[in-house]
């Protein structure tokens, strides 16, 4: 996401020295201008960043520091809705309503599962209610996906109602003392009178908490223009960019925010249901400017990995015990992390690779099933035990896993260098210990 934009702004911070005259100036506003405008920001936004940018820079002094300070602290101001909520916001008295809405193929249905999951990582009963009734089978998928992310669905076998299965909802989740109600409703590949009263019907009938919009970050300005629509027919809360990791332009990210005044609460990274970040300006800022995002890295984090299962991992690591048991249940909690593109961008240096990782799935990928395989085809005496797998195991598990008794070995042996490397770095001269590595690798052969 915003690839095109940080291109931007490093080619026009580029076209300026340390210290600089008006007229370099004038050529790095021109060509930050027009990466801006190709980048599908409405040219308002433009117009207004680029004299907010240029007069910060008439006070502090023309030079790349300076026009880089700029860039950012102007970016935070688009991109923050003074008085508005941020992230999510619970209701005094549970459940809190959610009333999520927006066009047919926006990924308004996941995006609602991504929220979903979301809160229940952070320890929320959370409760969805199917009430699409429009579209062919969205019953279906949303019962799929709830199954497979252990969600609690909420439908009414071949209801035609979607306000008798929303009051129905709201009635099982007072109940059964649901935290977060969330209401899936129909969509329409344009917006229509009939959609926007069914929708106006369920909001008097429920009273909800939050009006959540969701919006295809590959729209452009037309997303913008149908955010507009539904604000203006139902009182939007916040805005939830779906399919932001597919658009490297971001423009609509801008717009939203500065056109219409609706807070981005939440932005979709990528296709996994735990690619769901909160929407932080000025840490969307930071990766804009390729500067990472360790904050919002340690929340995902801290929400899959406790701080008891964090500690009882490194006193194995320093003990040398780290085995295959343990290392499954990572892979596991690597999965609700999100994907590998998303992890990427956010650790500083490293935004740039990103969008190499797009299509490497780490879960998938042909090493991981081998790996898996092996280790499923071990007892689960010698995945606690490394030590105990001699020949006779190595061939019965390769035939198990079926590979050659030559992988298996490899898989062993890098898995040994890798327990011997986590082992030597988790002490307090770890960090010393790997300066020295890169220093070493960095001396010519």
């Amino acid at each position: 996401m915003f690839e095109l934009v940080s291109e931007s702004f490093k080619t026009a911070i580029n076209k300026l020295r340390f210290i600089d005259d008006e007229k370099a100036l004038k050529n790095a506003l021109d060509t930050l201008k027009k990466a801006l405008l190709k980048a599908d920001v409405h040219h308002k936004v433009v117009k207004e960043l680029l004299v907010l940018i240029e007069e910060d820079l008439k006070k502090s002094g023309i030079g790349q520091q300076q026009f880089l300070l700029a860039i950012k602290k102007n970016l935070e101001e688009i991109l923050s809705i003074k008085g508005a909520n941020s992230g999510f916001v619970f209701a005094l008295k549970p459940p809190t309503i959610v009333l999520m809405v927006g066009l047919q193929g926006g990924g308004k249905t996941t995006s609602t599962v991504k929220l979903a999951n979301y809160l229940k990582l952070r320890n929320k009963k959370v409760l969805i209610a199917a009430c699409d009734l429009q579209r062919l089978a969205a019953v279906e998928q949303l019962k799929q996906l709830c199954e497979s992310n252990e969600l609690t669905l909420f439908y009414i076998e071949n209801e035609t109602n979607p306000l008798k299965v929303a009051k129905e909802a709201l009635k099982k989740a007072k109940e059964n003392m649901v935290d977060v109600l969330f209401v899936d409703t129909a969509g329409r590949l344009a917006i229509d009178e009939p959609l926007m009263q069914e929708l106006r019907d369920i909001k008097q009938s429920l009273n909800p908490d939050e009006i959540f919009y969701v919006a295809d970050a590959m729209s452009g300005q037309d997303g913008v223009k149908t955010a507009v629509a539904f604000n203006d027919s139902l009182g939007i809360s916040g805005v939830i960019l779906s399919k932001f990791d597919a658009d490297t332009k971001g423009g609509v990210a801008l717009g939203i925010a500065k056109q219409i005044g609706i807070p981005l609460r939440f932005v979709g990274v990528g296709e996994k249901v735990a690619d769901l970040e909160l929407f932080v300006p000025d840490r969307i800022v930071s990766r804009i400017m390729g500067e990472g995002d360790l904050a919002t890295l340690a929340e995902k984090t801290a929400a899959v990995i406790s701080e008891k299962d964090a500690k009882k991992l490194t006193q194995k690591i320093k003990k040398g015990a780290f085995n295959f048991e343990d290392f499954l249940n990572q892979m596991e909690s690597m999965k609700k992390l999100g994907s590998m593109k998303s992890l990427i961008g956010m650790i500083p240096g490293l935004s740039n690779m990103a969008s190499q990782l797009k299509d490497i799935d780490l879960e998938n990928s042909k090493e991981i099933i081998h790996i898996k395989a092996m280790i499923s085809s071990m007892t689960l005496k010698e995945r606690q035990n490394p030590e105990l797998l001699n020949n006779a195991r190595k061939r019965r598990i390769a035939l198990g896993a079926g590979l050659s008794q030559i992988q298996v070995n490899r898989f062993l042996k890098q898995f040994e260098n890798a327990a011997k490397l986590a082992k030597r770095f988790s002490g307090k001269k770890g960090m010393d210990s790997l300066m020295q590595m890169m220093n070493q690798a960095r001396r010519p052969m």
